[in-house]
């Protein structure tokens, strides 16, 4: 054979790699959110994502999050009655922790299968990690890129365990589709609280003077009934029959579109 016809280490690469192309995709599909209005300082946190679904959620929720926590905290403070108030930051504070503890079960639950099935490796992506600093305006918004960061530290148990054939990929299907959905609930109450307490801002005044709105009727539109439901994730394996239904139905495309996301 040739010299010039010799396989070189270039030609014998048969897998070509992201070099950066799939983050610039997602970012280019984030919602345009206006943070001109915001005149609070933010805590810059440095923030990593490697899964798919980490980064589309952190891109498509975290400014919703944010803007409505802000709203409530920082605006609807300002013209109504600040228990009213504290009443749905409790309600939202109380929504992020739970989310945040059925992670760690999940977690943990995967984990202990990894140590139960002698699993020693966890599978890696070959796509390159969003990296990114992120402006923290409150600890709603902090406590949020936490739960984001422990649903990105999720996927790739569930990966792994699946390529070892510990859990079914049906399985896994339902395990992913179910954390999606509580995480993306969290950000969709926020917004849910925050309208609720703007159309009581643009109330007449005499409405507003006596209030004592629970946080049910602040919140519209059985946002209440939504905070509550779904919020422990089932441990692994798989997913309890009520739970699998409800996570089969609110499995989405990851290529839906990005929220509509209240300014300020």
């Amino acid at each position: 054979m040739h010299n010039d016809v010799l396989p070189t280490a270039t030609s014998l690469q048969i897998v070509r790699v992201d070099q950066g192309g799939v983050n610039e995709r997602i970012l280019a599909r984030e919602a345009k959110v206006d943070y001109r209005r915001v005149e609070a300082a933010s805590l810059k946190m440095p923030a990593c994502f490697t899964s798919a679904e980490g980064k589309r959620l952190f891109v498509r929720m975290f400014a919703t999050l944010q803007l409505n926590a802000h709203f409530i905290s920082v605006i609807a403070r300002t013209r109504l009655d600040p228990e009213d108030v504290a009443r749905v930051e409790t309600a939202l504070r109380e929504r992020l922790d739970a989310v945040s503890a059925a992670l760690d079960r999940a977690i943990d639950g995967a984990e202990a299968l990894f140590k139960a099935h002698g699993i020693t490796r966890v599978a890696t992506y070959d796509t390159r990690a969003l990296e990114i600093e992120v402006g923290v305006l409150s600890s709603s918004g902090r406590r949020y890129l936490e739960v984001l960061g422990k649903l990105d530290q999720l996927m790739p148990l569930l990966q792994t365990l699946e390529i070892h054939e510990v859990i079914t990929t049906r399985e896994v299907d339902k395990q992913r589709a179910l954390v999606k959905r509580q995480v993306r609930g969290v950000a969709t109450a926020a917004r849910n609280f925050a309208s609720g307490l703007r159309r009581r801002m643009n109330a007449p005044e005499v409405e507003i003077e006596g209030q004592g709105d629970s946080v049910e009727e602040t919140a519209p539109d059985g946002a209440i009934a939504q905070a509550g439901e779904d919020v422990a994730i089932t441990a692994l394996p798989p997913a309890a029959p009520e739970a699998e239904a409800a996570a089969t139905g609110a499995a989405e495309n990851d290529e839906t579109p990005a929220p509509r996301i209240a300014t300020v």
